[in-house]
């Protein structure tokens, strides 16, 4: 295998392994004012030699993500006249990236625990090993791997080489949007079905964004010693501003009817944060006061 085709390799396997191990979020976000330049010495593989410059203002596309406990940053640059470039820096393992410099920086995301990590490669080029270190000027974190400011310097070595690859890396993108928040209410009277046996249960949710609310939960009531118990589901469509209503059917899972009187309900409320892509859950316990229907 030739040196280009090795290390092509090496670049391609990457992200695989970052998404097996888990140490980015899957859903990266744009940046909305940024860029990443870099120069390098002559014999310098990545670089070639020659210096890169791509900024948000110019066209180029730059997104960003990092890690729910903030060790990892992964920058990504899709630019105007089509080159591709990665740039990952990582804190040692169990730490969170904060301003300072991190010396002894190797490839990421192989680097060893106590090691930062770091990894610039993209235009089918990249190290199989790499020795180097980074500088983080400023950095804030949102919820969920958001990156609100980033702006860093770093150099490269690849091989064990004496050529190096060097340069920044700046991001500014507006504060982080507010996680989505659920309020839950299940009403205290309910209704015991006669013809059906079945109970019917209603309330309303609440919800900071628009969101699509799947309610879950189960029935228990207590008559002469037979537990009766059911379980149930359904959906909602949430709007900020507005309660909205939901209802319910509990079928009971045995032959043993609902009936009037006091049952226990437990429900579960869940929903897809749009701008997080994370499940946000409330929980309730309410005794409802069934009458006969």
């Amino acid at each position: 295998m030739n040196g280009f085709l090795k290390r092509a390799a090496a670049v391609v396997a990457v992200p695989v392994l970052a998404l097996l191990v888990g140490t980015v979020p899957a859903q990266a976000q744009a940046v909305a004012s940024g860029s990443l330049s870099f120069s390098g010495d002559e014999g310098d593989y990545i670089s070639g030699g020659g210096s890169y410059a791509y900024d948000t203002a110019a066209k180029d596309r730059l997104t960003v993500n990092a890690s729910e406990d903030h060790n990892h940053i992964s920058v990504s640059v899709s630019a105007f006249n089509s080159d591709w470039w990665d740039l990952d820096l990582a804190a040692p393992s169990g730490t969170g990236l904060t301003a300072g410099t991190y010396d002894g920086a190797t490839r990421w995301p192989f680097q060893g625990a106590g090691a930062p990590g770091l990894s610039l490669d993209g235009n089918g080029r990249g190290c199989n090993t790499l020795t180097g270190t980074f500088t983080v000027q400023n950095v804030v974190f949102g919820p969920h791997g958001y990156v609100q400011t980033l702006d860093a310097t770093f150099e490269q070595h690849c091989e064990g080489g004496t050529a190096a690859a060097r340069g920044e890396v700046h991001i500014a993108n507006p504060p982080a949007p507010a996680e989505l928040a659920i309020g839950l209410k299940v009403a205290t009277d309910g209704t015991a079905s006669t013809l059906n046996g079945n109970a019917y249960l209603h309330g309303t949710v609440e919800c900071t964004a628009a969101a699509k609310v799947t309610l879950s939960g189960a029935a228990t009531q207590v008559k002469r010693n037979v537990i009766i118990r059911g379980n149930y589901s359904t959906q909602v469509a949430c709007t900020p501003g507005a309660p909205a209503a939901w209802k319910a059917t509990v079928v009971p899972t045995g032959t043993t009817p609902f009936q009037k009187g006091q049952a226990e309900v437990v429900t579960q409320a869940t929903a897809l944060d749009p701008n997080y892509n994370t499940n946000v859950s409330v929980d309730d316990t309410t005794v409802v006061t069934l009458v006969k229907g």
